[in-house]
């Protein structure tokens, strides 16, 4: 059950305006934008950032963004946004079955990731769920692989979509209908 319930309609206008701001056309604001509506002047000042980090400017890839992201929900045990990134995001970047198993329960090191640079992003949110910060020797070898413009990207993305998590999991947003589990994503 939410611990802060999400706004239901009919909204003010200003309410209206910023959730509709915050969706595709024709889309019903989801139930994190609505739980957030309810702080008004929090939901502005953050949308900014979140287009950023969902947007085209960002300098990973859509799939990389989506494997940084999918990473620090499942670390941070938030199945609100780890399943509404799946439900929204997963089909479009074209994960696989074995590597959102991998991304929730396993390890850079699974057998799926044969990418140079997604096992690397995998370690950095890793190190950065564990320790909050990344050993010298992980420096290296995510520098070999990202410049500093995508280093940057990848490091305030696990931030973001910490406190993202955060939020979500405290608050008991209620998880999207049709959503997929945790348990959805078992090893088989």
């Amino acid at each position: 059950m939410a611990r802060i319930p999400a706004l239901e309609p009919p909204f003010t206008a200003d309410v209206s305006t910023q959730l509709a701001s915050m969706m595709p056309p024709g889309r019903p604001p989801i139930g994190l934008f609505r739980t957030f509506a309810r702080n008004l002047p929090m939901t502005i000042a953050m949308s900014q950032w979140g287009r950023y980090e969902l947007g085209p400017q960002l300098s990973l890839t859509m799939r990389e963004r989506e494997i940084v992201i999918l990473r620090t929900c499942a670390r941070c045990r938030c199945e609100y946004e780890w399943g509404l990134h799946l439900m929204v995001f997963a089909h479009r970047v074209e994960l696989a079955r074995a590597e959102i198993t991998s991304l929730t329960h396993g390890s850079p090191d699974d057998a799926c990731w044969t990418t140079g640079r997604e096992p690397v992003l995998i370690r950095v949110v890793d190190a950065l769920h564990d320790s909050s910060d990344i050993d010298d020797e992980l420096w290296r070898s995510a520098r070999d692989a990202l410049d500093e413009r995508e280093f940057l990207d990848a490091l305030l993305l696990c931030g973001w979509y910490h406190a993202i998590s955060f939020a979500a999991r405290a608050a008991r947003v209620e998880l999207e209908p049709g959503a997929p589990r945790f348990a959805d994503a078992a090893a088989s």
